[in-house]
């Protein structure tokens, strides 16, 4: 196994390559570990050995959400969310620009930017303790139109404003009956299983997947002006119920949202 940073691993089991991500206790999804993300998929890309990729993550939970702790000095200010975006949006565009297959391993939470990334992976395979969830609304966040578009295209329009809306947590189950997952297995049988699926992957022609993953992309992306939404995501930004959102959140009390 090689470390690609310090909380990023890569290594090669057979024809897969497998990246582990490590940011105890939960995972949370910092700067450092979208970072070693990009890395690790760059080296996967270019391993011919590999022809399919594993994203998992180091103990029973996958990732609880973006590193809310960060966002008081990296989201604070116009100029650093714009950094901070760029940053977000590099790594969910390494996993889809890969033509390589990418499947995420889930177990336990899969929230917030957990599930934003999982979403940008090709397939998405869940233990019974998973749970989902995108908090925006509970934390005065605007949610990316890449993101978005992600979302709806998984699950369709009417599930997509149910957990935008709501910002409530799903079950496994649930997660599966909406389409956020391809399948549930008991946590004891989810590793070995996506495994098989991550090695039967690496031995079908990598051209075809490649093509068909290229074709389903292209099918999935937005179209149409998206000026007036990125607008009030920008307002978002810079909104007093933001500051009060991720304040509340690490305080750990309800917010107090004033819609300004």
């Amino acid at each position: 196994m090689t470390a690609v940073n310090s909380i990023t691993d890569l290594s090669r089991e057979g024809d897969v390559a497998v990246i582990t991500l490590n940011n105890p206790p939960v995972n949370a999804l910092s700067m450092a570990m979208r970072d070693g993300l990009v890395a690790a998929l760059d080296v996967a890309g270019k391993d011919d050995a590999a022809r399919a990729i594993l994203l998992i993550c180091a103990g029973r939970t996958f990732i609880a959400g973006a590193d809310i702790s960060e966002f008081e000095q990296r989201r604070s200010s116009e100029g650093a969310v714009k950094e901070y975006d760029g940053i977000v949006d590099a790594a969910q565009h390494a996993i889809e620009d890969s033509h390589k297959p990418v499947i995420a391993l889930i177990h336990g939470f899969c929230i917030g930017g957990g599930l934003e990334m999982a979403l940008a992976c090709d397939l998405r395979y869940a233990g019974t303790s998973g749970q989902f969830a995108i908090p925006a609304a509970r934390l005065g966040l605007g949610y990316g139109v890449h993101g978005t578009n992600r979302l709806v295209a998984t699950v369709g329009h009417a599930a997509a404003r149910e957990i935008m809306f709501t910002g409530r947590r799903y079950g496994a189950d649930e997660a599966l009956a909406m389409g956020l997952v391809n399948r549930v297995l008991p946590d004891a049988d989810l590793d070995e299983y996506v495994g098989k699926i991550a090695h039967d992957l690496a031995a079908n022609a990598p051209l075809s997947i490649a093509a068909s993953k290229t074709v389903i992309e292209t099918l999935t992306l937005p179209t149409g002006d998206f000026t007036r939404a990125e607008e009030l995501i920008e307002r978002c930004m810079k909104s007093e119920d933001y500051i009060e959102g991720r304040r509340a959140f690490m305080e750990k009390r309800p917010p107090r949202f004033k819609a300004k």
